[in-house]
């Protein structure tokens, strides 16, 4: 989910997706964040929880006190969104998507209402400058001159980390906010990937958990989205890769191949380099009136860090009549207060006013502000530019700050929360109508009518009086006329004279401290193996010469694992598991094995059995001569 392409399906693990669930209770109120390891939160995925949170708990986690935040990889599961064009993008409402997502964001509340301690937080801020890029620097010199020079960057580069410990002073958990799109996983990848924000909680918790396999360890650290609308994190910048030459500067296109040969890359050789590098710095550094919804031209343009698949340019102000003409036979013309509500915008489709078989796009959204002593969290359902971001931030800051109960207030931005609704632009950012204006698709004026909204929350909090806040109406949960594209997987075959989990391509004898090793076994589709938060594809093992065992060191979570599922022709299929030996990898005896299901037909019933594979024992030393 995120690069709106529906050739990337799943074809394997890069690393696991996790969700990660803070509690904090003063005595007086509790509010719960979540992290979670997703493109963002949908609308149809909060109300979700909630209802579990509901029937588990009663009214002690509710739609006012709990916030989800997604960190924005574009290398997660799909199909878990209610609204027509989302699922039309990500081959429809997928009930096996949307029940682990429920039932692991719901685990982790849980882990965390369970171990809820006496404890205290330190907050700390610092900057990070060499991991983000500002992808749409055009329309960010739009915004006023004096405004601009009043910073000293054109994106983000604060990082705000809340530490969390007990009484004793141990380390328990970090929660920290930085602007930037986990994209440094591109578009052409298949493997299931946290990304780099992903990847910088893998370090921390292997820091903090030493001997611990990624996701079991008791320190828990959470790296959370904020407004990187307009951040990316391939930080060599937009060229084009037929020619090398930088893209055109405001329409991210190439002479020749147009948007779609023009890339950002960097800051590494290939995009696991790349995710490593960002993911290694921000994981450093934390060590330490609005419109009915309408998606314009530049929206299918896509961005420098995935582009769109037809001939559509960032940048348009005026429509194309061939594009608009098969819009208004198949959908129907915007209408004439739509068109003019949405300018300079040419409007490619008026979702807002798109009801088939489902709206398009949501028309109530959630405003939310939670605060942590002296830290307002505002979370908000969407991307907002640089710009945005630091007019809400001060915004909000303003109102906390004028009745005296809040001082030295700290505002962060937690992106991607409760609901999705594309881009926030400033209002001069969104007359340029890159792809970040083209998808602010509530109007000119989105910005100030959050503004409004985050103004008065603040105001209430400020005055101690958020129990006089109207709740507002309830969004929609929408029961019929929920569709899925994806069509079931189907029986797996074998090669004759073989079985499922047997080896194809055979490991070595020996290896070396900085070696891939790889193996290749005959295996079933992934998909048959249903729910496998508590399994695993993948484990590379260690004998144990004192207890005559074999122990796991790595799985499929970890980050020197590639687990690749290939399919073939005739429903056969192979997994290569790939083993990227770390420098402090301890010599010793290894085997790689391989767990998985296939489906076969026993009459006309399906039945799903389980296998394994395991490959040879070898070596790994730091020398071939190994004795």
């Amino acid at each position: 989910m995120g690069y709106a392409n529906p050739q990337q399906t799943a074809a394997g693990i890069h690393t696991r997706l996790y969700s990660r669930a803070f509690i904090i209770d003063d005595g007086k109120q509790r509010v719960v964040f979540v992290t979670a390891d997703v493109g963002m939160i949908s609308q149809r995925l909060r109300l979700e929880v909630l209802k579990a949170l509901q029937l588990k708990y009663g009214n002690l986690y509710r739609q006012d006190n709990v916030v989800l935040s997604g960190t924005h990889t574009h290398s997660g599961l799909a199909g878990y969104f209610q609204y027509t064009l989302f699922m039309i993008s990500s081959k429809g409402y997928i009930k096996t998507s949307i029940k682990p997502l429920v039932n692991g964001i719901v685990k982790s509340i849980d882990i965390a209402h369970a171990t809820i301690k006496p404890g205290r937080i330190y907050r700390s801020r610092g900057e990070l400058d060499d991991s983000s890029l500002n992808r749409s620097p055009h329309s960010y010199l739009n915004n006023p001159e004096d405004e601009r020079h009043r910073y000293k960057w054109n994106t983000d580069k604060q990082v705000l980390v809340l530490k969390f410990t007990d009484l004793d002073g141990d380390g328990i958990g970090m929660l920290s906010w930085f602007a930037v799109h986990a994209v440094s996983m591109n578009y052409t990848n298949r493997m299931v990937s946290s990304d780099n924000m992903g990847y910088a909680s893998y370090l921390l918790e292997q820091d903090k958990n030493p001997g611990d396999l990624p996701g079991q360890g008791g320190f828990v650290a959470g790296f959370s989205s904020s407004n990187l609308g307009d951040v990316s994190p391939n930080i060599k910048g937009p060229h084009c890769v037929n020619t090398g030459l930088p893209c055109d500067y405001l329409n991210s296109s190439c002479p020749v191949g147009g948007t779609k040969m023009c890339k950002a890359f960097g800051p590494g050789d290939d995009m696991f380099e790349s995710t490593r590098i960002i993911g290694h710095s921000i994981y450093r550094k934390a060590k330490i009136s609005t419109c009915k919804p309408a998606l314009g031209h530049s929206f299918a343009a896509g961005t420098t860090d995935g582009g769109g698949d037809l001939n559509f340019t960032q940048g348009a102000v005026e429509g194309d009549p061939f594009w608009d003409g098969i819009r208004d036979a198949l959908l129907g013309e915007p209408s004439n207060q739509t068109q003019k509500c949405h300018h300079p915008k040419p409007i490619l489709f008026s979702t807002g006013e798109m009801n088939w078989p489902l709206p398009w796009h949501p028309e109530i959204v959630d405003v939310q502000i939670i605060t942590i002593g002296s830290i307002a969290v505002v979370a908000v359902p969407g991307e907002m530019t640089t710009m945005s971001g630091r007019r809400l931030r001060e915004a909000v800051k303003q109102e906390l700050e004028s009745e005296g109960a809040f001082r030295d207030s700290e505002v962060v931005i937690a992106g991607l929360s409760n609901v999705y609704t594309h881009y926030i632009t400033t209002y001069e950012e969104y007359q340029v109508q890159r792809y970040e204006g083209a998808s602010t698709i509530y109007g000119p004026h989105t910005l100030s009518a959050y503004l409004q909204k985050y103004r008065g929350l603040a105001r209430a909090i400020a005055q101690d009086r958020v129990s006089e806040l109207h709740v507002g109406p309830q969004p929609p949960f929408f029961e019929k006329n929920l569709f899925n594209l994806l069509p079931a997987a189907t029986v797996d075959r074998k090669p004759e004279n073989s079985s499922f989990g047997e080896v194809l391509q055979q490991v070595y004898p020996v290896y070396r401290q900085g070696d891939v090793v790889s193996v290749t076994f005959v295996a079933g589709n992934p998909r048959h193996s249903g729910d496998i938060r508590d399994k695993t594809f993948v484990t590379v093992e260690i004998y144990d010469n004192r207890t005559d065992s074999w122990e796991v060191v790595y799985n499929d979570a970890s980050w020197e694992t590639r687990f690749h599922w290939l399919k073939g022709s005739n429903r056969q299929s192979n997994s290569t598991v790939e083993w990227h030996i770390p420098p402090s990898a301890p010599s010793g005896s290894y085997r790689i094995r391989h767990f998985g299901h296939y489906k076969q037909m026993k009459g006309l019933r399906p039945v799903i059995t389980p296998y394994k594979g395991t490959s040879d024992v070898f070596k790994v030393a730091a020398s071939f001569y190994y004795q």
